[in-house]
């Protein structure tokens, strides 16, 4: 089965949010949530009300994590032969107006599409594996200049 979106043609790389920055919430959730019921059997046995208010600001980071974690699996970078697809970004190899990327910590990139009518989306280097699809993108842009 071909996938194709707008026009887009074939699909040829997806790229989701890097598994590392997935665990590092996975594991900040569960530190948050075993601290949140510690504190709350603190709670529980001490009858002492700072150990609620602590309860409740694990609970708190534990919800926010969580929902940030549930964003991040949302954001994928699709690659088509004809452009790609990142959030609600949608854009063709020849409508492309800018290309640049900035390099991060430890040969992370960045890069920043900016397409004719000024409409710009910056794909961030928690993607996985960034580094190939952002020389994907300098090679179709290449190839279509």
């Amino acid at each position: 089965m071909v996938e194709t979106v707008n026009g887009l043609g074939r699909l040829v790389s997806v790229h989701s949010t890097a598994p590392v920055f997935l665990q590092r919430a996975a594991i900040v959730a569960m530190v948050s949530f075993t601290f949140f019921l510690a504190m709350l059997l603190g709670f529980y046995v001490r009858h002492h009300f700072g150990y609620f208010l602590l309860a409740t600001a694990f609970l708190v980071v534990y919800l926010f994590t969580m929902l940030g974690w549930w964003m991040q699996k949302r954001n994928i970078l699709k690659i088509y032969e004809n452009g790609i697809s990142y959030k609600k970004f949608t854009i063709r190899w020849d409508e492309v107006a800018g290309f640049h990327e900035e390099a991060g910590e430890k040969s992370s990139v960045s890069m920043t599409l900016t397409d004719q009518n000024k409409r710009s989306v910056t794909i961030p280097s928690t993607i996985d594996r960034v580094e190939q699809a952002s020389a994907l993108i300098r090679s179709r842009i290449a190839i279509r200049r």
